[in-house]
């Protein structure tokens, strides 16, 4: 695995080892129950790791600090503010309908690419479509508009919004890393501010156009209706500065945790036809041929659930997590660890160990089924992809919703394959963690249907 050696270090040193990363001196921790004790301490108002370089920006900007910069009560203040739209089931399920006309763009994408192909079935690089589709889909749902980026000519501002989420989370390692001092001499520093600016920028513009519209609406004496971003605007427990870079930060963790976890189920999927068929009977079983499952019929697959914790056990979309203990001291092992330790709870090691979770390199969804967990028991805190406690993933419930419904609705259409000689693909760290080649897979219609069929149920 590239640039990634937690398990290595492990095996060397123990579940505890102390490292430097740059400017960073880190405790690292990595067996489930040592995690759990570092959590368990953490206060009030976690910290986790520091982003000096993203603050820095922030302030030479003269922007709101947002969820990733900001801490203590005021932290706690905006996340309060963010929760209750994005966490509660039946909030979420509102966003429902806007998810199926995403996914449906998505099939009509999917069935494009395919028949445009030399195979009449391949679809090349396919976690950059999926960047696209999670793009759309967590779009739709905080700017209230779509986007365009499962178009085939994608909108310049779209098109802009896009590199520049790729740039930051590259470039947000380096310069974090880098001497103050290079920051004159090498270019890193300059392009990470122009990629910050873009984000800005462009989220700027649409909710500055939002909140055009929801004047015109009052100055007209009609009720304001919307979704997500209408209800932050007018509820006024943020100011417009904390919801522009809200709304940003938002973004940038909704599209990863979409595609990413979409690419690699598929390819585990294609390599393994008796998972694939299982999943399709799942899906079937509830929503026959190609029914549009509704938010409710989703939780009634089993199999669905279980195959996306599997790959998010496998590819955790943050492969360590980190905590800053400012209020106290923590005992973690026995050991005592003073204020201001900077632990790094190694997620990835503790869902690959052997002892939590058996044959952990192989792909085995029925170890999450109701009636399989006696001979698959692990520690809860071996499997928190999404993290816990009042840092958790505020955008766990949206993208559940987002990969749920996509993956149910490609299963009714297509079986996915590999490509002839199609290698071993490994993830690699940017900041999360993704594919480190393209993920090729062959789409083949399934018996009930075919292009008429994609082109008339989306």
């Amino acid at each position: 695995m590239e640039s990634f050696s937690p398990i290595e270090h492990k095996n060397i040193y123990g579940p505890v080892w102390r490292s430097r990363f740059g400017p960073f001196d880190v405790v690292n921790v990595a067996s489930a129950d040592l995690i759990a004790q570092v959590i368990r301490q953490e206060g009030r108002y976690p910290i986790r790791t520091e982003l000096p370089h993203w603050k820095e920006y922030r302030d030479m900007r003269g922007q709101a600090y947002g969820l990733h910069v900001d801490e203590g009560p005021e932290w706690y203040r905006m996340r309060r503010a963010l929760n209750p739209k994005l966490l509660k089931l039946p909030e979420v399920s509102r966003y429902a309908p806007v998810i199926h006309q995403v996914v449906g763009d998505l099939l009509q994408r999917i069935e494009k690419l395919r028949l445009r192909s030399g195979d009449h079935a391949t679809v090349s690089d396919l976690a950059s479509e999926l960047y696209k589709f999670g793009f759309e889909g967590i779009s739709s749902i905080l700017f209230e508009t779509r986007l365009g980026c499962l178009q085939d000519e994608i909108p310049e501002d779209t098109l802009k919004f896009i590199a520049a989420v790729g740039d930051m989370l590259t470039l947000s390692e380096i310069v974090l890393f880098l001497p103050l001092w290079t920051r004159k001499v090498l270019p890193f520093w300059k392009r990470f501010v122009q990629a910050w600016d873009d984000l800005v920028g462009v989220a700027q513009r649409l909710i500055d156009r939002k909140v055009a519209e929801i004047d015109v609406q009052m100055q007209a004496g009609k009720p304001v209706e919307g979704m997500y971003l209408t209800h932050l605007l007018s509820s006024d427990k943020l100011s417009l500065r904390e919801v522009y870079i809200s709304i940003t930060e938002l973004l940038l963790g909704g599209v990863d945790t979409t595609s990413n976890t979409l690419s690699w189920t598929l390819y585990h999927l294609a390599r393994d036809p008796a998972s694939q068929d299982r999943l399709y009977q799942d899906v079937t079983s509830v929503c026959p041929g190609r029914q549009q499952p509704s938010s409710e019929d989703l939780t009634r697959m089993p199999y669905l659930k279980a195959v996306f914790k599997e790959t998010l056990r496998m590819y955790p979309v943050v492969p360590g997590n980190g905590r800053l203990t400012l209020e106290n001291e923590v005992v973690v092992d026995n050991y005592l660890f003073p204020k201001k330790t900077q632990f790094h709870l190694c997620h990835y090691a503790v869902s690959h160990s052997e002892s939590e979770f058996p044959d952990p390199e192989c792909f085995r969804p029925e170890r999450w089924l109701r009636e399989e967990v006696e001979a698959y028991q692990h520690h809860p805190y071996s499997f928190i992809p999404f993290g816990v406690g009042v840092r958790a993933c505020v955008g766990k419930r949206v993208a559940e919703l987002e990969m749920h419904s996509a993956l149910s609705r490609l299963m009714q259409h297509y079986e996915v394959q590999p490509v002839d000689g199609a290698p071993t693909i490994e993830p690699k760290t940017r900041t999360l963690l993704i594919p480190s080649k393209p993920i090729n897979l062959r789409f083949i219609p399934r018996a009930s249907g075919g292009r008429e069929g994609v082109a008339k149920s989306p």
